[in-house]
């Protein structure tokens, strides 16, 4: 029987996910075990609840696997057709309550409030119930859709209790956590909105007790990149270096993917770039519909984790002019953190939500729904950029980036963690 010293548990929505929450946790899943972490498991969905919920997932067939010592459970649900929603819920709560029951010293982080952070404080309070003492500390790290789809449409619609709810088990982790510090001023606000309505007092303990941990990046992915793979990467889609724009993100309206091809309509650089819109998600076909004739449009929506920096790497510009819209804000922006430590063109993106904390000042800004303002910066950055300007923006926008290393994020998330011996 092998001895476990320390147990890391991620309760998350994991790879196939596309979502720069499951490379999250993938990323502080991999440095964990070198922090002395020598059981790490990530608690999470069946492929099958993943695929009815009509969540954007990666190809299945080509999943980057986790070291040795990661465990990905995918726990089956607990109960009939006659408990329906509950019964997924009940399989985490129940996998993650046996966890908890060996008397093994568990740090357990929940990323995405709803419903992670109430399948830990569930089996937390099962455990402690059933007359055990179990030698656990609990992080609850609050990610865009927390804030963004749950707590304002709480505030929207006057759903008074399960704002109440939400954020007592949110404050009842040991460890509060917002993944940027965009999240955490709307965490607050949002506080103050329920306590004004409530007369709770949620927001003054949100100020204290809040802090910001970034979402982690594996830079190795993205460093370095061979310049014959990129070119093999570009050959086998039919692209060329410096021959397309990129969008590269989860298709949706939020992402200003409608904007960017009506931009793209408009630009004067088209019969030099190409425009590859790489990625899934709600708006594919009505953004497919919206470029329907336009052979210089391409889509792409079977990118895995290996090619998706190589991609990065040969475009001319990066383009996520990202806009506000109700049920979703950008709260950071993975992908352009990545795109910047895999180098290529620039950055063109919108100071929306959290952005900012990701891009500093190395990216080319446009104000979010100027389409016009938009086509002008990306013919900017392919007609009239010189090598000297791409190159010096280049080289500033990955040393910012670094700020992102996942070693380096996990350090400051958990720094009583100490490297492995083994």
């Amino acid at each position: 029987m092998t001895y476990i010293n320390r147990r890391l548990v991620i309760v998350v929505r994991a790879d196939p996910v596309i979502c720069g929450h499951s490379g999250e946790a993938r990323n502080l899943a991999e440095v964990a075990l070198r922090r002395g972490f020598d059981d790490v498991r990530l608690l999470t969905w069946p492929i099958a609840a993943l695929q009815a919920a009509g969540l954007p997932l990666k190809p299945l067939d080509r999943l980057l696997p986790y070291s040795p010592g990661i465990t990905v459970e995918r726990p089956e649900p607990v109960g009939d057709y006659r408990v329906p929603d509950g019964r997924h819920l009940a399989g985490l709560t129940g996998r993650l309550t046996e966890l908890l029951l060996e008397p093994v010293p568990t740090t357990c982080l929940s990323m995405y409030l709803v419903p992670h952070a109430t399948v830990v404080a569930d089996a937390v309070a099962a455990v402690r119930a059933a007359g055990f003492n179990p030698d656990v500390r609990t992080v609850a790290k609050a990610v865009g859709s927390d804030v963004t789809n749950v707590i304002r449409s709480c505030l929207r619609d006057g759903r008074m209790g399960a704002a109440i709810a939400l954020f007592t088990t949110f404050l009842g982790n040991d460890e509060l956590v917002a993944v940027s510090q965009y999240t955490r001023d709307e965490i607050v606000a949002a506080a103050e909105q329920v306590d004004a309505r409530c007369g709770t007092r949620f927001a003054e303990q949100c100020r204290l007790r809040v802090t910001i941990g970034y979402p982690p990046i594996d830079a190795s992915a993205y460093l370095g990149l061979d310049p014959a793979a990129v070119d093999r990467a570009l050959a086998r889609r039919g692209l060329e270096r410096d021959g397309y724009i990129l969008f590269l993100s989860r298709v949706a309206r939020a992402k200003g993917i409608h904007d960017l091809v009506e931009a793209y309509r408009r630009m004067r650089s088209r019969s030099v770039v190409r425009l590859v819109v790489a990625g899934t998600g709600p708006a594919l076909e009505e953004v497919r519909a919206l470029a329907a004739g336009d052979d210089r449009v391409v889509f792409l929506t079977d990118v895995d984790d290996t090619e998706k920096p190589l991609l990065m790497r040969g475009c001319a510009a990066y383009a996520l002019p990202t806009r506000p819209e109700p049920d979703f804000v950008e709260t950071f922006g993975i992908a352009l953190a990545e795109k910047m430590l895999a180098g290529g063109g620039p950055v063109v993106t919108t100071l929306t939500g959290g952005t900012g904390e990701a891009v500093g000042d190395t990216a080319v800004i446009v104000e979010p729904f100027d389409v016009d303002g938009l086509a002008a910066a990306l013919d900017r950055v392919v007609l009239e950029m010189s090598p000297a300007e791409r190159s010096a923006r280049e080289a500033r926008a990955r040393d910012y980036a670094m700020a992102f290393e996942r070693t380096a994020v996990f350090d400051r998330l958990f720094p009583d963690a100490v490297p492995s011996v083994r």
